[in-house]
């Protein structure tokens, strides 16, 4: 990881998972059915647990957050049985335009995800990007009741440990409209990142339409078209 906290800089906050990568990979559904045939070890009927779970994913920000409320389950083997189960090497190259762009940025730059942190570090090594994030906020399965996006505890978490107490010097990429809509809310600049191009162009559909604090991309390396202040060349 990189860097030393420099409270009066900026800080970009990047999403990993969908996000620095495309969804198009397939990694989110390698995890679904992952979880999916977790749930059915524990003990969830096979044709309710993808209901279960998305319905823990709606109350509880993440499914596995269900699970260990409603199951007790361990959270180690489920993060050795989902997470540490996906086969990332094989699938997530380096991407040197990625690599690029993030060293272009005048920020400081921070991940901020819902998955663990070995996992967190698996794909960022995978991308080539490892060492040019100052720091990860993860998501620590085994702390009870632990903060995950889209709540508000959990972006006061990630300004916390990066070291930033002021709501406009945030910069927030994601590929969860509800993610971005919590950052919105809290007062983060914010940019939903998508293959698929919602209605309004290079608006979302959250929050007012003229909010020149929210737009869209398809890909994490359009950023410093939606945030160029933050990709001027350094001196």
């Amino acid at each position: 990881m990189a860097g030393m906290q420099d409270p009066g800089r900026p800080v970009l906050f990047l999403d990993i998972d969908n996000c620095l990568y495309p969804l198009s990979l397939g990694i989110y559904k390698m995890m679904k059915s992952r979880i999916y045939a977790y749930g059915q070890e524990i003990g969830l009927d096979n044709g309710s647990v993808e209901e279960t779970c998305a319905e823990y994913l709606k109350d509880y920000g993440l499914a596995v957050r269900g699970l260990i409320k409603h199951y007790n389950i361990d959270p180690a083997s489920f993060n050795e049985k989902v997470d540490g189960s996906l086969p990332i090497e094989d699938i997530i190259k380096p991407n040197p335009l990625l690599r690029v762009m993030i060293e272009s940025t005048t920020a400081r730059v921070w991940a901020f995800t819902n998955a663990g942190l070995d996992h967190a570090r698996r794909v960022l090594s995978c991308l080539g990007v490892e060492d040019l994030f100052e720091g990860v906020t993860f998501c620590d399965y085994t702390e009870p009741n632990f903060p995950c996006k889209p709540e508000r505890r959990a972006y006061e978490k990630a300004m916390l440990e990066a070291g930033v107490s002021d709501v406009h010097l945030c910069y927030f990429a994601d590929d969860s409209l509800n993610n971005v809509q919590a950052a919105l809310d809290l007062g983060w600049t914010a940019v939903h990142v998508s293959e698929q191009r919602t209605d309004c162009g290079m608006g979302i559909d959250v929050g007012d339409k003229n909010d020149v604090r929210c737009c869209h991309i398809s890909t994490i390396t359009e950023l410093p078209q939606a945030l160029p202040f933050l990709f001027e060349q350094k001196q």
